[in-house]
Order: C-alpha cells, then structure tokens, then sequence
C-alpha cells in the first residue's frame, strides 16, 4: 500500500518512504502553507527516522527556508515549539505502529493540518523529486521549554512523596518524561528500557504488557506506571496495582481538573463521559486529531474547550490556571499533561488513581486490532454489516437485540443490554479495529476478541 494520509499525518512503509516522496510531500506542503522563512523538523527514535529527517530538511531548503532541527523529541514538544516560533513544522514519526513502518506529521504556525490542508497538499503535489543535502540549524530549546510549560503550571513539588515507574521502552520521550516527573518531586524508577524499536499502542495495550506492568508495580512498591507511545502524543498510565487506566478516562479526569466546561471527543470514545455530568456540552466526531481539532475549533468562544481521544492524547483549547501560573492552549495530542495532572490531583487530596477513576461512572472499554489486514477487505465487512441487517445479526449473535446504530466513523452498535461493539478499518494502517463498552472491563475484552474472532473468519 503505497504512503497516504490517514488519522494522523502521512504513512507508509520504510521502504516506500524514499527520500523523493518524503520531499515531494513536504514541499507540497511549503507551497501551501503559509511560513516566516524556516520549517522545524522533528523525530522519533525509528531507526529510519533520522534519515528521512535530513531528506525533510533538503526539501525545506529547496523551497528557500532555513531548516531548522529539534532532534529527537516528543510531537507536541515540536508543535509547542513552532506555534512559538510561528513556524510551520514536519515531526517524522510513525506513533504506535511498528518499526517497518514511518511517517511525517505536518503541522501549521497554529497546530496540526486539518483535512482541508490536506487536500490542499495533494492537489499540488508533483511527485518525488530530488533534493540536495543540506545542514540544517539546531535547536536546543524545544525539549527545555516543553517542560517548563508543566514545571511552571504545576509547581515545584507538585509530585512530593510519588514513586513513579518509567516504562521507557524506545519512547522518544523516556528521559525528558523521567526528569519532568523528578522536577516535580516525584521519585522514578527506570523500567524496559530498549534500544530496538517497541510499538506500544496505548488505545490496545495487549496482555502481556498488562501482566508486565502489574508485575513492576508488585515489585517496585510504585505509585503509578507510565509511558507514551513513541512520538509521546498519547499517554499510558497504570495504577498502583498496575491496571491501565483507559485514555479516554484519563481524558475525563484531565479535562474536569483543568476545568474544561466543553469536551469534544470521537464516537469511540466512553459514554461514562456523558454520564459523569462533569461538562456542559459534550461533542462526538470521527475518529483522528484532525475532526477533534475541527469541533474544538467551531466551539463558542468562551467556551473552555478540551480534546481528547480513546487512545488518551489530550489537547487543550483555552488558558487555563494552575498552581504555579497559567498554561497555554496546545492544538495537538499531547501525553504529558493527561499524565501530570491526574498524579497532581492525588498529591493534592493523598488518594491514589485508582480513587479517582471509582469516583466516575462505571462504564468500562476494551479495544484490540487485527493487524495485515488490507483495508479494502475492512471496508468491505463493514459496509456489509452497515447496511444488510440480516449480515449483522448474524455477525453479532449472541449480543441481544440492537438498541441503536451509529456510523459516524465505520459501525457502531448499541445493544439493549447496553454493551457497545464498534468496527473500523484503521485509516493509517492494514488494520481492522475493534472497541467494546460495558460495565466491567472482563465484559469488554471477552467482547472484543469474540468479534475480532469472528471478523477474522468474515475476511477470511
């Protein structure tokens, strides 16, 4: 399958991602969008990474930029940094898929590409072209002044009295998420770190991640575990016990402690936020940064507006005020404040995460994904089950009765038991992907994987 764009940004396989198209799109993207004379250019630690960087870099400097490099930091670190420079900005990430696999994340002088920037760069993209190397400038002050923005929110010893697990892994964030959590008080401890690239994907964590991290919390005497996946733009967190916390429900707590009054989440997202009552207005759209961003975007503007996924990325559209000052609004999926302020809030009222999550409605989520599977055949089933009701009967035996369908993004179904099964191709991988809602998380993943059970049968 040749490099698209999907839910977030370009991507593709390595081999495909030659230095050529790499530059074709981001020149494509220079021509469309409006800059000051520089484009700062971010990555992972994929071992492709660094290389389709400097291809990145040759094709700013053919479009008369100066190219400015950040090195290896998190995505939001390299959004936060450019919005301040007022410059556009490439992160050359492939997130949680694995190592075979890369991509480019493009980002305006205000934040992430929206769809409509996206057409705009296909229309004029001209194809792969060649491009001379070139040295591009530095930036040590990306990394320092992503941290500040938490340091100075939260305030010195904001932490006080947390032993924290690290799962490192080969995220890009590893050592600046350790010092940040140490700034603010906390002990850590360093956990599987990796010099060979691992996917974690926080929104489908898998067993034997789960069995690792309670087996660390066990033995570590640990407060809470976290992580990110590799760009760092969505946040893993476990509790003292070692049982992960769901992104969307750390979404919940992130956004009433930061007193968001507005919440613009995707379909797949926990209906427990409805039923929290902790927001006036709560928005759905498809699922990707982009269709959040769109929503937040078209909210009133007094409105104090968050975003977030299932998958935990939380992005901030107001102001707010915190201990120690205010922080400013962050228009992409960011891992570190969903992490740092729930961790606060314990401190605050000597409670661990596992209180603040019972304090919610107890609605619980599952998701899991079949992987190498063409999207065309994705597709297919789903547009099979959306539109014959006899198909999905026979696809969701033994689930009961529909209560209601919803296609805003592939199918999901509401049944009169009140379970929840939704189906959807993956928009930037080979994947199908399957979310589950009930009211206890054992319901939710034996429903998942009876689906996906079935699904894989349906493919063939």
């Amino acid at each position: 399958m040749p490099p698209k764009f999907g839910t977030s940004g370009l991507r593709g396989l390595v081999s495909d991602l030659t230095d050529g198209l790499c530059a074709g799109y981001v020149r494509a993207f220079l021509q469309v969008t409006p800059h000051s004379g520089q484009l700062m250019i971010g990555r992972d630690l994929r071992p492709s990474s660094e290389r389709i960087a400097a291809a990145v870099a040759a094709a700013a400097a053919a479009e008369g930029l100066t190219p400015v490099d950040c090195g290896a930091l998190p995505t939001p670190a390299l959004a936060l940094a450019a919005m301040e420079a007022g410059a556009p900005s490439v992160m050359v990430t492939g997130s949680h898929i694995p190592a075979d696999r890369n991509g480019l994340k493009f980002y305006t002088a205000n934040g992430e590409i929206t769809k409509a920037d996206e057409a705009a760069i296909l229309r004029v993209y001209a194809g792969e072209t060649d491009c001379p190397p070139v040295e591009a400038v530095e930036d040590p002050e990306a990394v320092p002044s992503y941290r500040r923005r938490y340091l100075s929110y939260l305030g010195r010893s904001a932490l006080s009295g947390l032993r924290i697990g690290v799962y490192e892994h080969s995220s890009v964030a590893r050592d600046l998420l350790s010092e940040t959590l140490r700034f603010l008080g906390a002990e850590t401890v360093s956990l599987g770190r990796s010099e060979t690239f691992i996917p974690v994907d926080t929104e489908a964590v898998d067993t034997a991640t789960r069995d690792m991290l309670a087996g660390w919390a066990a033995e570590h005497g640990l407060t809470a575990i976290v992580s990110t996946d590799g760009d760092a733009d969505r946040p893993l967190m476990a509790d003292a016990a070692g049982r992960v916390i769901p992104g969307d429900v750390l979404g919940v707590l992130t956004a009433s402690l930061i007193g968001a009054d507005t919440v613009v989440t995707p379909v797949s997202s926990n209906t427990m936020i409805e039923l929290s009552g902790r927001f006036t207005r709560v928005v759905r759209t498809k699922i990707g940064s982009p269709y959040v961003i769109a929503a937040m975007q078209s909210a009133p503007k007094s409105a104090r507006v968050a975003g977030f996924e299932a998958n935990g990325g939380f992005l901030l559209g107001f102001a707010a005020e915190g201990r120690g000052g205010l922080i400013a609004p962050l228009a992409t999926r960011d891992a570190f404040l969903p992490i740092l302020l729930p961790l606060a809030e314990c401190v605050r009222r000597s409670v661990g995460l596992a209180d603040l999550v019972a304090a919610l409605p107890a609605r619980a989520t599952a998701s899991d994904r079949l992987t190498g599977v063409e999207t065309e055949k994705s597709l297919a089933l789903v547009e099979l089950l959306s539109t014959e009701p006899e198909a999905r009967q026979v696809f969701f035996d033994g689930n009961g009765p529909e209560a209601a369908i919803d296609k805003t993004d592939g199918l999901r179904v509401t049944f009169q038991s009140g379970n929840i099964l939704h189906l959807r191709p993956s928009g930037n991988a080979p994947e199908l992907r399957c979310y589950a809602e009930a009211e206890d998380t054992e319901t939710a993943a034996e429903l998942v994987q009876k689906t996906l059970e079935v699904a894989r049968e349906a493919i063939g």
